[in-house]
């Protein structure tokens, strides 16, 4: 876990941890927090007055999170700009793949913190055309429990969970699936060559979370691809919509 955020000794990490039970040390996460929730609040502020959906896109390195990316710029129809926020502890390699398929994407690189702030969103914010784009994905740091933790100041959080992972990971991490709008089960190309269940997948997600969306993809084969641009469509234009009442 990051060293500078103090997410290593929240209690969703370590119930039991001494730390916890120190008043300065509480205060301390206390105030990060809500300094970071305010920031959260002004970052979608900002989206909103650009009429722009804002979607965090969360899950364990490898996923498929950039190559996700890469297929909804191909499939999204061309009156649908979307622009890019990336994270990542080090290298630019995901902005740059982003930027090959023609889309501004800005890479925030976060040293050894293992996910995203609304601080961090907010300079990648000003990094991209507001103006002429209406969806924003942050592709988060990979990684199942931080960034479940931190607001970031988008309006929906799509979750990740790839077959080769298997499917007891909603039950192993239930803070981050506890806070998807979707759940989005990828690379289904593969459910052949593993002991995957979808079905349970899905019910262990829905016991922590009884309203989460469920889609299941392949961006080798296309299969749940339509569905995805779809869906992105529909919260595209309800954000719309609920912007200019």
């Amino acid at each position: 876990m990051c060293k500078d955020c103090g997410c290593s000794i929240t209690d969703h990490h370590h119930k039991e941890n001494p730390a916890l039970k120190d008043r300065k040390t509480v205060s301390v996460i206390t105030k990060i927090l809500d300094r970071n929730d305010r920031q959260a609040e002004s970052n979608r502020a900002h989206f909103d007055s650009h009429g722009i959906l804002a979607v965090n896109l969360m899950s364990s390195p490898g996923a498929g999170k950039t190559t996700l990316l890469e297929k909804t710029i191909d499939l999204l129809p061309e009156g649908i700009k979307i622009g890019v926020i990336e994270g990542d502890l080090e290298t630019n390699r995901d902005a740059e793949r982003i930027r090959a398929k023609g889309v501004p994407a800005y890479q925030i690189t976060t040293g050894q913190a293992c996910h995203l702030d609304a601080f961090m969103v907010h300079q990648g914010i000003h990094h991209l055309p507001l103006s002429q784009l209406d969806i924003v994905f942050v592709e988060n740091v990979g990684n199942l429990v931080c960034p479940a933790s931190y607001d970031i100041g988008t309006h929906i959080n799509v979750v990740l969970l790839s077959v080769p992972e298997g499917d007891d990971k909603p039950a192993k991490y239930p803070v981050m699936f506890r806070s998807a709008d979707l759940l989005l089960i990828t690379k289904t190309d593969l459910l052949p060559y593993f002991d995957f269940s979808v079905e349970k997948a899905v019910e262990e997600a829905r016991r922590l979370n009884p309203k989460v969306d469920v889609l299941t993809v392949s961006t080798k084969t296309g299969e749940g691809m339509e569905d995805w641009i779809k869906y992105l469509q529909l919260k595209s234009a309800l954000r719309k919509t609920s912007v200019s009442r």
